[in-house]
């Protein structure tokens, strides 16, 4: 299984349920990787999509236990049923948010992930893949600046 987020320098990767910096590169490299997959997403960051509606061109799985059903979306109740469902899928990927991410990363054997070099205030924040001694940055995918902001998309992967 795999997961895509976007993280600013002190890994943080939102606030109040969404992102307050997007950058339009981002936004397109999320779109391109997650196209055709399977992807896994929490209530509040499903909220957060176009019109609150699935994402399309993709297999939109709700992993909540408050919800029982959701038009477009499969609802999964605990994070071992999204890894049973995923398990039918070509490729799954994990989109968030924060609660979404504690709970799968333990499924996940590579991660995409956008550092974008600024600090904002975030209340959430994503695990820091740097300092985690399980995971090791393979590459970098992308570099690029936007609006005066440099980011890079990084390629992730767990040290079996």
């Amino acid at each position: 299984m795999e997961l895509i987020v976007a993280v600013y320098e002190d890994w943080g990767i939102g606030k109040d349920g969404t992102q307050p910096i997007a950058l339009s590169a981002d936004r397109r490299f999320f779109r391109e990787t997650t196209r055709g997959a399977m992807v896994i997403v929490g209530r509040k960051t499903a909220a957060d999509f176009p019109g609150g509606r699935p994402l399309p061109g993709r297999e939109n799985v709700l992993l909540s236990r408050s919800v029982d059903k959701a038009e477009g979306f499969t609802v999964c109740k605990s994070p071992e049923d999204a890894v049973s469902y995923a398990q039918n899928a070509q490729r799954a990927m994990v989109i968030g948010g924060g609660s979404i991410y504690r709970q799968m990363l333990p499924y996940c054997d590579v991660a995409y992930v956008t550092k974008v070099h600024c600090q904002v205030t975030s209340d959430t924040w994503f695990p820091n893949l740097d300092q985690d001694p399980q995971w090791n940055m393979e590459e970098v995918l992308q570099r690029g600046e936007e609006d005066g902001i440099a980011y890079e998309m990084c390629l992730y992967k767990r040290i079996k």
